[in-house]
This record gives C-alpha cells, structure tokens and sequence, in this order.
C-alpha cells in the first residue's frame, strides 16, 4: 500500500496559469462582449447571442494570440459554418447523418478558406436544432461575431498595446 502511495505523476505539461491581471481581463472581456450582445438583443428585438460566441469569448480573450482567436476565424468562421449548416438543413433536412455532414463539410470550408474556429463547428447543429430563416447569418451569427471581436480589440489591447489582432487577412 505505502509503495502505491509513492507513485509520482509526471510533472505536467500544461502550460502556466495566466498572470491575475490576466484572468481578470478575459473575465472582463467575456463579460462586456456577451453583455454587449445580450443588451443589443434586447435593445433591436433580433438575437444577437448564439451559445457557440460564449466559447469564442474562450478564445478571444482566454488565448489572444491563436489563429482561432483572430477576427478572420471569428467572423469567416462563424459565417461559413453557419451558411453551410443552412444550405445542408435546406437540401438534407435535419436527419442525424444530415448534421453530422454539415459539420464535416463546414470543417473542410474553414480549412479551405483559412478560418478555422473551433467554436464554429457548432453552428451548423444550432442551424439543425432551430431550422432558422437565411437573416440568421447576419443576426446572430455576423453581428454576433463582430461585437466579440470589436470587444476583443478594445479589451486585447488595453491589456497590451498593439497585441491584437495578430493579422487580418
């Protein structure tokens, strides 16, 4: 038993846990862009928020300098992946298999067009689930996008001056 105790775990490769500061930014970050559109939904009356910006926030306050967390991934992304989650739910219909190929499909088109968003591999299942009109791709899914990336730009570069985006096109 002692000796089942003394097993160690290899140390971690992980890396470090941010700076206080840090956290608190992306806290704040994820506050004000999810809090910007919720009020804008209220406020217009159309949605604004859609569940796959929370997890865009992850990124693009979370891990700033990613290629995922870029507005180039975050707009393209979203935008391509819902489109072709419509274009699958209006050709396919909203079977099993039919999600499961718009998923596929909308992965291969960020890949191709150089958008990659991991959180937007999940709009072609929102799509399936809600069967939207084609107005979704503006609201939520571009202003959606544009806020968190307007918020990440103002936040990102309060934080440090110059460091965000790293590219845009």
């Amino acid at each position: 038993m002692s000796r089942l105790l003394s097993l160690r775990l290899p140390r971690s490769a992980a890396p470090a846990a941010p700076a206080p500061f840090a956290i608190l930014a992306s806290m704040a970050g994820a506050l004000l862009a999810i809090g910007a559109a919720g009020a804008l939904s209220q406020w217009s009356g159309a949605p604004w928020l859609m569940a796959p910006l929370g997890a865009s926030c992850v990124l693009a306050f979370g891990l700033p300098d990613s290629p995922l967390a870029q507005p180039r991934s975050i707009v393209g992304g979203h935008l391509i992946a819902a489109l072709v989650g419509l274009l699958v739910l209006w050709g396919l219909g909203d079977a099993w298999w039919s999600a499961a190929l718009a998923v596929a499909l909308a992965l291969g088109a960020m890949q191709l067009t150089r958008t990659v968003h991991a959180p937007a591999g999940a709009n072609p299942l929102v799509v399936m689930a809600a069967h939207p009109p084609a107005h979704f791709l503006v609201t939520p899914v571009l202003l959606g996008a544009l806020v968190v990336v307007v918020c990440a730009l103002m936040v990102n570069n309060l934080r440090q001056r110059g460091s965000y985006p790293r590219y845009w096109l």
